[in-house]
């Protein structure tokens, strides 16, 4: 039986650069566009057209250049932001615009200074506007995971009566557990009119580091897409990372899901946006970090030295990574010490291995690791003699 599709809807340009000191230029941008469609994302948010002259021109060049992937472009439930979104994506092949506006308490009383009814009033005339232009509308409910779940349903509801195509449930302040939003997406999904016509998205933040487990319960209770970022970059603590929900799905297979993911291009899409952000990726971040390979454990070293799937559920070839690595450091035994002297071309008896094991032990300890270099100057300092 085919895996069903998950659709990835790519917010690295949107989101993802509200990080401060990440801002992208239009060129930059383009470039991680069109590394983001050779990736195979289905959906590029290529930013927020209203808010700059450079944004508005970035996401008309991006979709000018974009052919197979779907351009989105964001907007609040204000009818000039809509206006402008339309006019920067007219060059797309598939455009969408995506509109929306805070349902929460917190948002609807505070930041919007307005009752739900008048809420409704907006969501529902973005959606229409929107509509006007493009066929496909994206609308968001800002705040959701913080929104009650019967008035959220009102809102969703009116939403695709005005042409909504897609319904985004952003988890704004990465507040929800897994389960709570999860049981959000299925309250949805159970209690909307016509939400079997619509495609359910998740957005989640990393506040309080749920964010991918939150992505993956909205589409194990119905979600079609998500929405995510890679590095999950993105304001605050970031957002949903690409390439972990990407890695969770695939290699769950039982659970029938899959995405358009090349997920070989994931390492060099990872280290394409870090360096034109100049947000470097911490070395035991999941799936694209230094370490994520890597071994230096000298129990975990022998075991993957036997087989690498004692201890890595991912080939690393699969997520564009040359191999695992073994690291050399203290806690390093002699399967490791072994291991690595063969890749430089030595090969020893047991005896010889054991005086390099000494040799080894007393220069990891003087260092934190121990690489190649070393390994020449102490089988010549030692006068180690390879085994015939």
């Amino acid at each position: 039986m085919a895996a069903e599709k998950i659709q990835i809807f790519d917010t690295t340009l949107r989101d993802g650069e509200q990080v401060p000191g990440c801002k992208l230029n239009r060129d930059e941008k383009l470039i991680i566009a069109e590394q983001l469609e050779r990736l195979g994302v289905d959906v590029i948010e290529a930013g927020f057209p209203v808010s700059s002259p450079g944004d508005f021109e970035a996401v008309q060049a991006i979709a000018a250049q974009t052919r197979e992937a779907t351009v989105c472009g964001l907007s609040r439930a204000v009818e000039n932001d809509i206006r402008v979104a339309a006019e920067a994506l007219k060059p797309a092949r598939y455009p969408r615009i995506h509109t929306g506006i805070g349902t929460s308490e917190s948002h609807i009383l505070h930041k919007l200074c307005s009752t739900q009814d008048k809420v409704l009033e907006r969501a529902v005339a973005a959606v229409k506007l929107a509509k006007s232009f493009v066929e496909d509308v994206e609308f968001y409910a800002e705040d959701a995971g913080r929104t009650a779940n019967d008035y959220l349903a009102r809102v969703c509801e009116a939403a695709i009566k005005a042409g909504a195509t897609v319904l985004n449930i952003p988890d704004t302040t990465g507040y929800c557990l897994p389960d709570e939003y999860g049981a959000k997406i299925k309250y949805l999904r159970e209690n909307v009119r016509g939400i079997d016509k619509v495609c359910l998205s998740t957005h989640c933040h990393n506040d309080l580091g749920l964010a991918t487990a939150n992505s993956i319960a909205g589409v194990l209770n119905g979600a079609r897409q998500i929405e995510c970022t890679i590095n999950g970059v993105g304001e605050r603590a970031g957002n949903t990372a690409l390439e972990e929900v990407v890695m969770i799905l695939r290699q769950h297979p039982y659970l029938q899901l899959d995405t358009n993911i090349t997920s070989q291009r994931l390492a060099d899409t990872s280290a394409l946006v870090s360096a034109m952000m100049g947000m470097p990726v911490q070395p035991n971040k999941a799936i694209v970090g230094s370490n994520a390979f890597s071994h230096s454990s000298g129990i975990h070293q022998d075991g993957v030295i036997k087989n690498r799937e004692t201890y890595e559920i991912i080939d690393p070839r699969t997520v564009g990574v040359a191999d695992s690595s073994i690291v050399l450091t203290a806690r390093s035994g002699r399967a490791a010490l072994a291991y690595r002297l063969q890749k430089l071309g030595y090969e020893f008896d047991r005896p010889a291995l054991n005086k390099a094991y000494a040799c080894f032990m007393q220069m990891a300890d003087r260092q934190k690791e121990v690489v190649d270099n070393d390994l020449h100057l102490l089988v010549e300092q030692e006068n180690l003699v390879a085994a015939n």
